[in-house]
């Protein structure tokens, strides 16, 4: 723990007490990465809930007291992107990489006088911390701010990569490789679009019955097989799926989601890619039968 010292929000910016925060697997990433390493010290976390506690100059649509979640990539709601209605990638409040608010490319938080960087223009593993207010949306007061936290990401991931990129309809079949709460996020997504049947995949045999209890239907443990994972699932599942998902870029998972798509109309959406050895992976005959592949940014959910 290390005692910081955070600025009061600048024009258009607000500061939050943050009441509750998850640990995403991005951060972890980040804080893995060497590439990042020339952005320290830094605070990270991005999944949070809070009550803001004062406003900058122009900021109109929060009070204090509001009860808000952080958005890691934000909508100034007035650039290309924004008004398009098919991105959320914003052009001015997008995904912040170089530990710096978007407003001044400077830092809120110090140390003695020397900045400390922020993650993502969120960083609320930290009592309290400023965003952009285009980066914070308001929420009911009744809800459990102790739980709502994982909506800023996971869930919110989840939901859209069900409703948004793979658009699930009714009686489709949808394998979901990898059931953390982005996964089990899906799972919910697709039950509520009425897909028939959610298959799971995952190593983790203690998370067979969870996973039921979010909508999937079947569970298929890898590790149970000594066949290699394509052969193994296709056997099981005896179908091909119509969207499939996997949720940290691994290039055999990647395969495999291909391997079971329906051919015109199958889509594999991934969350990430973090290896290097991840280029040029795709067969082109398996594109060539019209399965798609895309990566998402929080899988097209707009605040």
């Amino acid at each position: 723990m290390e005692e910081v010292e955070l600025s009061p929000p600048h024009p258009h910016e607000i500061r939050i007490k943050v009441f509750s925060s998850s640990l995403c697997r991005s951060d972890i990433s980040a804080w893995e990465s060497q590439a990042s390493s020339a952005i320290f010290p830094r605070i990270f976390g991005h999944e949070a809930s809070g009550i803001v506690e004062s406003i900058g100059e122009g900021v109109t649509e929060f009070r204090e007291g509001d009860h808000v979640l952080t958005v890691f990539t934000g909508e100034c709601r007035t650039c290309r992107q924004c008004t398009s209605g098919k991105s959320n990638v914003c052009q001015v409040l997008g995904l912040e990489r170089r530990g710096v608010m978007h407003s001044d490319q400077k830092t809120r938080f110090s140390i003695k006088g020397k900045p400390v960087f922020h993650y993502c223009a969120v960083s609320s593993f930290s009592e309290y911390t400023v965003v952009h207010s285009g980066c914070a949306v308001k929420v009911s007061p009744n809800a459990p701010l102790e739980k709502i936290c994982l909506l800023s990401c996971g869930v919110a991931a989840g939901l859209g990569a069900a409703w948004n990129v793979a658009a699930v309809s009714e009686g489709s079949t949808v394998v979901i490789f990898g059931l953390g709460t982005v996964g089990l996020s899906v799972a919910q997504g697709a039950r509520l679009k009425g897909a028939s049947r959610i298959i799971g995949v995952d190593t983790n045999p203690d998370k067979c019955e969870k996973a039921k209890a979010f909508g999937v239907t079947e569970f298929i443990n890898p590790s149970d097989s000594s066949e290699p994972i394509q052969q193994a699932s296709y056997f099981s599942i005896s179908t091909y799926s119509d969207p499939s998902w996997d949720f940290e870029f691994d290039i055999e998972v990647h395969l495999s989601c291909l391997f079971h798509m329906a051919s015109g109309m199958g889509v594999d959406s991934h969350s990430r890619c973090t290896k290097s050895e991840a280029r040029d992976v795709c067969p082109l005959w398996l594109v060539a039968y019209g399965k798609n592949t895309q990566g998402n940014h929080i899988w097209r959910v707009e605040t």
